[in-house]
């Protein structure tokens, strides 16, 4: 039987700055992705009114709307397409907004191809389903181990989906599902900022990096009735942070 062709990823480069999107679409495509270019926030409306694309790259300043501004909206849009920031270097505080409005990672100015095609990688791996399983034969009803359920939130990992108590779904980014992912699949442990940018991103922290505080942050307004004294999701001063409730599988 004749395997299906591969699918080719969809990329968007939104940047002002007509030589890095030119040198990001050789790039890319020759790294095998489908790239599409924009120069600001209303180019990319367009292409997102025509075509369905699996990443956004981002330039954070932008004439016009910036990219914080194209960020936030598309959030507010309930638009789940996973977002890379090009932020200058030493934007500390731009970065930190840009994940603060719901972008999935960052990279700096001036950059390494390599390490944004990484980036790239390792966003898209981690929205990629894995193979459907075998079938096995008839078994007695099991809990399914893809939903995890905790202090009444039920986490659909298949279907990346996170619904509240009261039985409503919560949207959340890819990077605020995966990290509530590694909490829910380590209850009960304390786990560094390390170990779940590791987890998360697939790549070490640096030693200002403040990703994972942002991201805990993110879900601490989403899951907890008050989230300046969190009940899920604690602090541990000096060591990372903790998953409190027990989890068990639906």
């Amino acid at each position: 039987m004749t395997q299906a062709p591969a699918r080719i990823d969809k990329i968007v480069i939104v940047d002002d700055d007509a030589r890095i999107r030119d040198l990001l679409r050789r790039y890319l495509t020759q790294e095998g992705f489908e790239v599409i270019v924009a120069e600001d926030g209303k180019a990319l409306n367009r292409i997102l009114l025509r075509d369905t694309v699996d990443l956004i790259v981002l330039d954070l300043m932008m004439p016009g709307e910036d990219g914080l501004s194209v960020c936030r909206r598309l959030r507010a849009a309930n638009d789940r397409t996973p977002i890379i920031m090009l932020t200058a270097k030493g934007e500390d505080v731009d970065r930190i907004v840009g994940l603060e409005v719901g972008a999935d990672d960052y990279v700096t100015k001036p950059f390494d191809l390599r390490e944004l095609l990484a980036r790239i990688k390792a966003v898209l791996r981690r929205l990629t389903p894995s193979d459907p399983p075998i079938p096995a034969p008839a078994a007695p009803p099991a809990a399914d181990r893809s939903k995890l359920c905790f202090a009444g939130w039920e986490l659909d990992t298949a279907a990346r989906r996170l619904t509240s108590p009261q039985g409503s779904d919560v949207a959340l980014t890819s990077g605020e599902f995966d990290l509530l992912s590694a909490f829910a699949q380590h209850p009960g442990r304390v786990l560094s900022r390390d170990f779940l940018l590791e987890q998360t991103r697939g790549r070490e922290s640096g030693p200002f990096d403040r990703t994972i505080d942002v991201q805990v942050g993110r879900l601490r307004r989403k899951l907890e009735a008050d989230a300046e004294n969190p009940q899920i999701i604690k602090s541990v001063r000096g060591a990372g942070y903790i998953l409190v409730p027990p989890v068990a599988p639906a």
